[in-house]
C-alpha cells in the first residue's frame, strides 16, 4: 500500500443556517480525535491544519499521496458519524495504483461529499 497523507482542517466548524456554529472544542479537533483514536493503517499519516479553505463545507478533509497520485478534498464530514467511513474511504485510495477508486468502491460520504479532485502533479 502507497503511503498516504490524511490533512484534517482542525479550525473548521459546523454551518447552520448559513453561519458557523461557535462549540468547542471546533469540530474540525474532534474529527481530528476520532480519527486518530480509530487506528488508522500504518501507512496513513494525519496532518493537521488551520484551514483548507472549505469553511462552508466544514468538517473537511484531504487525502493526497504523492506525486503520482490524484488528491481529493471532502467536506461535511460529521466527527461523531464519519471516521469509520474516512478511515475505509482512506484505505481503498492507498491500495489503489493512482488514487483513484472505482466509485461503487468507495464510502457513500466520499461519492457525495467530494470538494475537489487534483490531478496528479507529474
Amino acid at each position: 500500500m502507497a503511503k498516504v497523507t490524511l490533512t484534517v482542517c482542525t479550525t473548521c466548524r459546523r454551518i447552520a443556517g448559513g453561519e458557523p456554529v461557535a462549540e468547542e472544542p471546533r469540530p474540525g479537533n474532534r474529527l481530528l480525535d476520532a480519527l486518530q483514536a480509530s487506528g488508522l493503517p500504518d501507512n496513513v499519516t494525519v496532518k493537521p491544519v488551520e484551514c483548507l479553505s472549505a469553511c462552508t463545507r466544514g468538517c473537511s478533509i484531504a487525502l493526497s499521496g504523492g506525486p503520482a497520485r490524484w488528491t481529493y478534498v471532502y467536506g461535511d464530514m460529521d466527527p461523531d458519524q464519519h471516521a469509520q467511513d474516512i478511515i475505509d474511504g482512506v484505505s481503498a485510495y492507498a491500495a489503489s495504483q493512482d488514487g483513484i477508486v472505482p466509485w461503487r468502491e468507495r464510502p457513500e460520504i466520499f461519492r457525495k461529499q467530494s470538494i475537489a479532485r487534483i490531478p496528479p502533479q507529474e
